[in-house]
């Protein structure tokens, strides 16, 4: 394919499977982030559920991504996209009424915990518009994909409340079960147009059967050293599994009136045992596909650069999964911040509702900010390049936040953080900073998987996997992180995990071959 494509020219089918796969996205992530906006009603509408209960449940939201990303990835280039993302879809859709409809707090958990998986909707897509769009389009191709995609969440959070509220209440009449109607209905729609994705898209272009792997089995390296690497980054997937496991044991629960934790010692420790055994077994797993394999010799047309997975794994813990701990703490941080800051009514400027729509920028820019470092990946003439700019105005970035607020007084224990000047001007500027930050954030998520197509196209879907993967571990560890320091520190080590990944991309990236060339991915 050569010719030149426009993305919104929908006579051509490239185009239009571009747009039916960032619909899939939006609609898996438009299900997994449906809690948090209806967090307080739920609260409100049942008698027994606590707050401790919902963070239970934002923290088991999350928890089975990381491995379902791996697992998913793998699923890709066995099966092909178009069978996967509807199966995950329609599958995904049990787990998400068992919970609108769950009347105690396992049913609440458990089904919460499993449709947890149904973010590593993203991954497939990257390989189904991977299949699709020649090298020197990807990019843009990609960004716009997964910035119109990943607007799923902000949907949720804008739309649910309202349709709680003015239709299944008012109109339909459901009261305080409405919320659950809500739920059904967004769990409905997405098992509908998982049903839909079936028919209406392909894996490949006509007559374009593709690489489809044997078996879903662990990556195939080029080299011991590889390999080395390769067992070496599988270890933080699943230890950040285990420090998920840390973090619930340690939530306490009321029930029946008596306060205890989650679950205990004994569990967590059996919980960190299973983790070692996964892990065990997957080392051996892979040393048994690629010992024989190196033995044998590699193929030169087989041959790829793992450390340019490795790389792209920390840039994308670097972005996305700064963008995910951020987003959380954000409003918090504003609000505390600029709280003294009051207008000439005596009032405060930075309501929770002001606070709300700060944070709220910062993912807002997805829409153009992770197209835009797509776009920019495909027209700068040398993708290293433009990750690397990306990663150092991520460094940049969140540096300037940290210089947002300063050290005040220690209060009760906690360090507080007040604004480095006052007036409204620096709450403008300080707004300025985060949207700026936010642009070099989403772009270098855009720019990341704008070149993970192109590394090994037998084994994109495992690669844009085990890179989305990271995503998660990133949240992880920088939400463990900030629950640890206050929000000033939080910011320079984030930024210095951005910097780590810069300088680790400037010796392990590899400009990918024929990174422009007019051909697409078989």
């Amino acid at each position: 394919m050569t010719e030149d494509l426009k993305l919104f020219d929908f006579s051509k089918q490239p185009i239009r499977t571009l747009h039916y796969t960032w619909i899939a996205f939006f609609l898996t992530f438009y299900v997994w982030f449906n809690m948090a906006p209806l967090a307080t009603t739920m609260l409100s509408s049942i008698d027994w559920l606590t707050r401790s209960h919902i963070k239970v449940l934002l923290i088991c939201n999350v928890a089975l991504t990381i491995p379902a990303r791996i697992i998913v990835g793998a699923m890709i280039d066995r099966y092909g996209p178009r069978r996967v993302f509807s199966g995950l879809m329609v599958i995904m859709g049990i787990p998400a009424i068992v919970f609108a409809f769950g009347n105690s707090f396992m049913q609440l958990m458990i089904s919460r915990l499993i449709l947890g998986s149904i973010g590593a909707g993203f991954v497939i897509g990257i390989k189904m518009v991977a299949n699709w769009f020649p090298h020197k389009m990807v990019g843009r191709a990609e960004g716009l994909y997964a910035g119109w995609g990943n607007f799923g969440s902000a949907a949720a959070a804008g739309s649910l409340p309202f349709f709680t509220i003015h239709i299944m209440d008012a109109i339909f009449g459901f009261g305080p079960d409405s919320w659950r109607w809500t739920l059904f209905l967004n769990a409905l729609i997405c098992v509908i147009y998982g049903v839909v994705y079936w028919f209406i898209v392909e894996d490949h272009p006509d007559g374009d059967a593709g690489h489809k792997t044997r078996k879903t089995e662990p990556m195939t390296v080029t080299s011991y050293g590889d390999l080395i690497q390769y067992i070496v980054w599988s270890f933080p997937l699943l230890g950040a599994m285990g420090v998920l496991a840390w973090k619930l044991q340690k939530v306490q629960i009321v029930t029946a009136g008596v306060t205890h934790n989650l679950y205990t010692m004994n569990v967590l420790y059996v919980i960190y045992g299973i983790l070692a055994i996964m892990y065990i077994v997957h080392v051996i797993k892979l040393l048994q596909i690629n010992l024989p394999y190196l033995k044998k010799g590699v193929p030169e047309d087989e041959k790829y650069h793992w450390g340019s997975v490795a790389a792209l794994n920390s840039t994308y813990f670097a972005n996305f999964g700064a963008e995910l701990a951020v987003v959380s703490m954000l409003p918090m941080f504003f609000e505390s911040v600029f709280a003294p800051l009051m207008n000439d009514a005596g009032e405060k400027i930075m309501t929770p509702a002001m606070a709300g729509l700060v944070a709220g920028s910062f993912a807002f820019v997805n829409l153009f900010a992770r197209p835009l470092g797509g776009l920019l990946s495909d027209m700068m003439g040398n993708r290293k390049r433009t990750m690397l700019i990306y990663m150092l105005g991520i460094a940049l970035g969140f540096l300037g936040m940290a210089f947002i607020g300063k050290y005040g007084p220690i209060v009760d224990g906690e360090q507080i953080i007040v604004p480095m000047f006052s007036g409204i001007w620096w709450l403008v500027v300080s707004v300025v900073i985060t949207i700026c930050c936010s642009m070099f954030v989403q772009g270098a998520e855009g720019a990341t998987f704008a070149v993970i197509p192109m590394i090994n196209t037998r084994m994109t879907g495992q690669i844009a996997g085990m890179a989305g993967a990271y995503g998660n571990v990133g949240a992880v560890i920088y939400l463990v992180i900030f629950s640890l320091v206050d929000s000033k520190t939080f910011f320079y080590i984030v930024s210095a995990g951005a910097a780590l990944s810069f300088f680790f991309c400037w010796f392990m990236l590899e400009e990918p071959k024929d990174a422009f060339s007019d051909e697409v991915d078989d």
